[in-house]
This record gives C-alpha cells, structure tokens and sequence, in this order.
C-alpha cells in the first residue's frame, strides 16, 4: 500500500476536511497516523510511508522540522497499538489471550494516545504564526475521497474479516498483501514490475530480521524459564511490590519503559511477559489490559532515546539531526506517558469494545 500511494491519498483526505484549521496538519498527522496503523501494524513503517510526505507540508506552513519529525515519530508509534498490531499477535501467543480481543483491546487507548499527541501539539505551538490552508469545497472533499476510498476499504476488510471469524489474523495478512497488490497495480495503477521486485526483496529481508529476533528470543525466554529465572523473578516483583497492585503497576511500567529504550519491542515481549504476567494475574490484573500496558510501553519506548527506532527514520526523512528531534520529542513522550498511566489504571478502557465481542 505505501508503494500503491495510498499514504498521500489519506493524507490529501485528512487535509480536505480539517487542513484548513489552525494546527490543522498536525491533526492530519497524527489522524493519517492512526488510520495508516490500521493497515500496517508497524511503528516504523508508518512513520517512514507517511513522513516523506507529512513532514515537508508541516514545515511548509510554518512547523520546525525537529518538531514535525518528533510529531510523526511519535505518532508513528500509535502503529503497535490500532489494530492489526503485530504485538498483539506476539503477545497472543505467548500467552494465550484471544488475539481478536487484544486487537479491540489497543482501539480506545490508540485513540487516546493519539489525542494526547494533537493536545500536547496545539499547546506547543499555540502561540506560533502558523498558516492555515485553504478550506477545501465540498467538491474537493467528495474526490479527496474518492482517491483515499481503496486505502479506507483496507481495514474494514483486514477487520472484519478477522471478527467475523472468515480469516485468522495470519490469513488477514496474507489478504491484505493480496489485496493492496491488486489495488497498486490495477486501481491505482502505481506498482510496476520494478516496484514489485523492491516489494518482495524488502519484506523478506524484513521478514528475515523479525523472524531472527523471534528466533533469538524465544530461545532466551526457554533458557530463563528452564533455569527457573523467571520464577525467582516473578516472585522478587512480588515481594517488591508487597501484594500492592498500584505499586506493581508503577514498577511494571517502570521497566517497560526502560527495556523499550534499548531493545526492540518483538524481543521485550518474549523476555518479559513469562516474568510479568504470573505476578499480574496473582494480583488479579487481567491479562488482556497486560497486555495492552505493554505494547503501548514498548510504542512509547520507539521514540524514547537513546534507541528510538522511530526517531532515527523520522530525522533521516526530516534531514535533521538525532539530538534535535530527541529534544523535540519528549513533550509527545510526555503526553503519551500520561495516556498510559490512565489506560494502566482504569482497565475498563481496554476492556470495553472486548465485552462487547462476548
């Protein structure tokens, strides 16, 4: 789909209805964002398919590219938790949780996470000169529309497919790559064979990288299970936390945050889930919102340095240098730690649209 164009598409949407607000853009980026999760599943696909595009518009009317770049960085990060997420699957089958309820599990806190980034934006750049752009026609909006139809049809058919019990969430991957393969090639007519080429050589090594880490990490996790070092400490957490589920919760997020910081989310996932999960559901935490708390820590912690995968595709695309958009990033951080302490202590927000699957 970032082959077939589809990510100007929505961006172009974005814009025709809301573009012509002051801080207009930041709305579309982080709305595009949000949408473009919902086909991807990746932190940093999203921001790499969008920033090329979003970023030179934002600086345009008037946006520091730093700060345009730690917006879509962050924003970018949503990716992991708007359904489908790959981090839901992983953590699916590590433990079992029913993967489609992990999926309408991420849907309000996403949302939420991408509110607390267009707030934390217009309160940056409240006082700044920004220009707005022209109010679009209804006309302009009915084929901005259009163009984006193809694009908007993918999560609908990724999604409903999944709830409506046709495909599993691996087949749904299968039918999205099929699908957004007919659309480049015969809708939008923007996928040659070269295109193609690049496709398939870029998703394997993709592919390989992933099932790498997967690979490595399972292994990990086998030894420290077998060892009995998850059991010893599993059962330090809980001592340290005294049978206190407000104070696990605070240690819980406090090492995600960490390990998001220097290793990659596939990898955290498998290390940490067989240490935290046990100590959680002894504390009657369930494990649905566990999970949750967890990808969105481990979304969090691709735009916190000093790895912040997202942080290093955005700067490359804004031609600016890592410690600038670092700089710029930590008020978004900001704001997305305080929609994860919220998401961590009021679970009905994960468990809402999952009761209504039941």
């Amino acid at each position: 789909m970032e082959k077939a164009g589809i990510s100007g598409k929505l961006i172009n949407l974005a814009q025709a209805f809301v573009g012509h607000i002051k801080g207009g853009l930041a709305i579309v980026c982080v709305a595009v964002a949000c949408f473009f999760a919902a086909i991807s599943g990746s932190g940093p696909a999203t921001v790499a398919a969008l920033g090329m595009i979003i970023i030179p518009a934002m600086v345009e009317v008037g946006y520091k590219p730093a700060t345009a770049a730690a917006l879509i960085a962050t924003a970018g990060g949503i990716g992991v938790i708007i359904p489908p997420s790959i981090s839901f699957v992983i953590y699916g089958s590590i433990t079992g949780v029913s993967i489609g309820k992990l999926f309408m599990a991420g849907v309000i806190p996403g949302l939420l996470m991408g509110l607390g980034l267009v707030i934390a934006t217009f309160l940056l750049t409240r006082n700044s000169e920004l220009q707005r752009l022209p109010k679009a026609s209804s006309k302009e909006r009915w084929n901005a529309f259009k163009d984006a139809f193809w694009g908007l049809l993918m999560p609908a058919i990724i999604l409903g497919g999944i709830y409506g019990g046709v495909f599993t969430p691996t087949e749904a991957a299968a039918v999205a790559a099929v699908y957004g393969l007919f659309v480049g090639v015969f809708v939008y007519k923007s996928i040659t064979w070269r295109h193609f080429y690049d496709i398939v050589v870029t998703s394997a090594s993709q592919t390989a990288v992933v099932m790498f880490i997967v690979a490595t990490a399972n292994l990990f996790a086998w030894i420290i299970t077998m060892e009995g070092i998850a059991t010893a400490a599993s059962n330090f957490l809980l001592n340290l936390a005294g049978g206190n589920l407000i104070l696990f919760l605070i240690i819980v997020n406090a090492i995600l945050l960490m390990a998001g910081c220097v290793i990659d989310g596939t990898s955290a996932l498998y290390i940490l889930t067989p240490i935290l999960l046990p100590v959680a559901q002894k504390l009657g935490y369930d494990p649905l919102v566990l999970g949750v708390v967890m990808v969105m820590n481990l979304a969090i912690g691709m735009v916190t340095p000093p790895v912040g995968v997202n942080l290093y595709v955005a700067c490359g695309l804004a031609d600016v240098s890592f410690k600038d958009i670092a700089r710029k990033a930590w008020p978004f951080i900001l704001a997305s730690v305080a929609v994860l302490l919220i998401v961590t202590y009021v679970p009905a927000l994960s468990q809402f649209l999952p009761s209504l699957m039941q």
